[in-house]
């Protein structure tokens, strides 16, 4: 089994995790009100999503 002979120092653990970095979320526009929203989600203006209102499906239960 690999076993380090000597402990990293944290500056090296740190250099090697310069290259973790968040990234903004995609966001692209509603077709129905031209609103920013994620993709894949409804959108939280007027809840269409492909094309039609989801919003009106989650009233009727």
């Amino acid at each position: 089994m690999a076993v380090p002979k000597q402990k990293s120092s944290k500056a090296r653990g740190r250099k090697r995790r310069t290259h973790y970095k968040t990234s903004a979320p995609t966001v692209s526009v509603c077709p129905e009100c031209q609103e920013p929203k994620l993709p894949h989600t409804a959108c939280p203006e007027c809840g269409a999503y492909k094309g039609r209102n989801v919003n009106d499906l989650v009233d009727d239960e």
